[in-house]
């Protein structure tokens, strides 16, 4: 509770605790700090540059820091917040307090990492850090945050310590954050955890004043980001690059002396050693993700229950899923009682839970997925069988998937042979999940191109573009109409699985997924066709008509064509800087061309 003391000291002012633990990092790694030093600085100048204030740099990566701890009275206690000043609701407090600490039946000694998923508390103000809004528009749509989620990534240790009455020492360090990059707020941790379990408050605050330290998270962008003496070189990805490349790698051939940890991912998880129990029905599940259907994975430990969570939804990828999903699921959740009601059916969401009792809580939900301990690299499970729902009865039942669901597609046998022989020669977990992603990403590309290429039919033609009439309207879209293309353009053209394809398509057009990717793809085609209007109005001739128009019609045309430019700028319109600068040349040659009593007029509503 030492940080409570400090608030005083405020957000805006270094205290104590800042020179300790700058000094405390000085004497810790003298010699990794001395190679990055150079580099720290000149981030931070380009930082306090771009005119941030104090933890504007923290709060581009991170909303806060909590530790939870276990007292005796209370229970899980959140013990710290740091900085001081980060706003957490009553709510959001214990969610994070129960989601930060694994089931008691868990057993999980030593240190364990995990993550959780916790809705926004309504009524909290969202907070739109301008900064990070211009960066969104360059984020693949699976990357994007999700403004009414935190997510929170856990280093949870628990060991045995006689002096305490309980017998044991068992904290968390947790990150609240938005952004999805699990790979790497979990190597964060690694880093970090550790010898904050030895050392405490100071430690911690020394670890935040170099996050607020970092460059934004810019996509596209290889960031060397310093923290407690090692320094993190990571590229997050953007919209433009190629479905399954990562491009981190072709940076690590130059001598980089400095860079301690090289991460080829933000976000991805080891997919084939959360697959690896259930990758004979892999398709299957990769499915009913497609589909939306409700699911849930019963796991020993949080730590297994969330990788297969992320997994699961990362296997559609570069679809983004668009219901719920929550790595680690408690009794004490707010939304509990809302996801396990039987009065109607449950709800589209995916929930990794770990507590016996979901076994029968849950057991009306229709897909259930039991997994056993995850082995590590190398060892491989039994395969688990499909078994019907009325078997699993308690969270002891043996692993396997509990479904009535019959796939629409049929097994690629020749994928699940390749992984077979994989296993069979010990071949590398990174390199099975290299497969498995590729194999993912071919089905679902195959899946979503005949979609894509109807929808892109629905776009007007350029040539029905006019400057003087409103962007003309989409296409509606027409599932029948739609399904009549798949006959010729169909997953057919890029796909060798057979199967029920129609079937697939239909049952994913009243998904949410569907929904989620239909509404993200008609307002990208809206914007562009607000882009294509304002450029047709670039190319025209405008002061030569507002010379055969009246004063009041020029007027409203300026004070439309100012509209266009707000739009163009808040909606992050795919518009090209010259048409932007074109436009404004346009409505200064009108406004000149005024009385100068409505010129004056003009330029202070231009200006404001």
């Amino acid at each position: 509770m030492a940080l409570r003391g400090l608030a005083g000291s405020g957000p805006g002012s270094r205290g104590p605790l800042d020179q300790a633990g700058a000094a405390d990092e000085e004497r810790e790694a003298p010699a990794v700090v001395a190679a990055g030093d150079a580099l720290e600085d000149v981030e931070e100048d380009e930082g306090r540059s771009r005119g941030l204030l104090r933890w504007d740099g923290f709060s581009a990566w991170l909303h806060c820091v909590c530790v939870v701890g276990f007292d005796l009275e209370l229970g899980q206690a959140v013990e710290v917040i740091y900085p001081q000043h980060s706003k957490l609701t009553d709510k959001e407090k214990t969610n994070i307090c129960y989601l930060s600490f694994p089931d008691s039946n868990s057993g999980c000694l030593g240190d364990t990492q995990f993550c959780f998923r916790f809705r926004q508390s309504s009524g909290r103000r969202v907070s739109l850090h301008c900064l990070l809004d211009q960066f969104e528009k360059d984020l693949p749509v699976y990357l994007k945050k999700d403004p009414a989620y935190f997510y929170g990534y856990v280093y949870f240790r628990q060991v045995r310590d006689k002096t305490l009455k309980r017998g044991y020492f068992q904290k968390s360090l947790v990150l609240i954050s938005k952004l999805p990059y699990i790979h790497f707020f979990h190597t964060v941790l690694k880093q970090i955890a550790p010898e904050y379990f030895e050392k405490n408050e100071p430690y911690l605050e020394a670890a935040c004043n170099d996050v607020d330290r970092w460059p934004a998270p810019m996509p596209g962008k290889t960031l060397h980001l310093p923290i407690m003496g090692v320094v993190m070189k990571v590229r997050i990805p953007t919209c433009h690059d190629k479905p399954g490349t990562t491009q981190i790698v072709q940076l690590t051939q130059q001598g980089d002396t400095h860079i301690s940890v090289i991460l080829p991912t933000v976000h991805e998880v080891d997919l084939f050693r959360c697959f690896c129990p259930v990758f004979l029905h892999s398709q299957m599940l990769w499915e009913l993700v497609l589909l939306g259907e409700p699911l849930v994975v019963m796991a020993p430990s949080p730590s297994e229950s969330s990788e297969t969570v992320l997994a699961l939804v990362n296997c559609i990828s570069p679809l983004k899923y668009f219901s719920d999903f929550r790595p680690y699921f408690t009794i004490h959740d707010s939304e509990f009682k809302e996801y396990t009601t039987r009065t109607q059916a449950p709800p589209s969401v995916i929930l990794g839970v770990t507590n016996p009792f979901f076994a029968k809580t849950l057991q009306h939900w229709p897909h259930i997925i039991r997994i056993g301990d995850l082995k590590p690299a190398g060892e491989i499970p039994k395969q688990v069988k499909v078994k019907k729902l009325k078997n699993l009865k308690t969270l002891d039942s043996k692993p396997g998937v509990y479904t009535s669901y019959k796939p629409y597609l049929n097994r690629d046998e020749e994928i699940m042979k390749q992984l077979q022989k994989g296993v069979q020669q010990k071949r590398p977990s990174e390199a099975q999940s290299v497969i498995l992603r590729r194999y993912f990403l071919e089905l679902t590309q195959s899946f979503i191109i005949p979609l894509e290429r109807y929808v892109a039919s629905l776009m007007p033609l350029q040539k029905s573009i006019s400057p003087w009439k409103s962007p003309p309207q989409l296409r509606q879209f027409l599932p029948e109409e739609f399904m009549k293309t798949l006959e010729k353009t169909g997953p057919q053209l890029t796909s060798r699985i057979k199967g029920d394809w129609i079937g697939l398509y239909r049952h994913f057009l009243k998904s949410p997924n569907f929904d989620g990717w239909f509404k993200t793809r008609r307002k990208e085609m809206t914007q562009k066709l607000e882009a294509l209007h304002l450029e047709a109005l670039c190319e025209e001739d405008l002061l030569h008509w507002t010379q055969k128009h009246t004063e009041v019609e020029t007027v409203d045309l300026v004070l439309k064509l100012k509209n266009k430019l707000l739009q163009a700028d808040r909606e992050h319109l795919p518009v090209k800087p010259d048409t932007m600068e074109k436009l404004r040349t346009h409505i200064d040659a009108i406004i000149l061309a005024l009385p100068e009593d409505l010129q004056g007029i003009l330029l202070k509503t231009v200006m404001t």
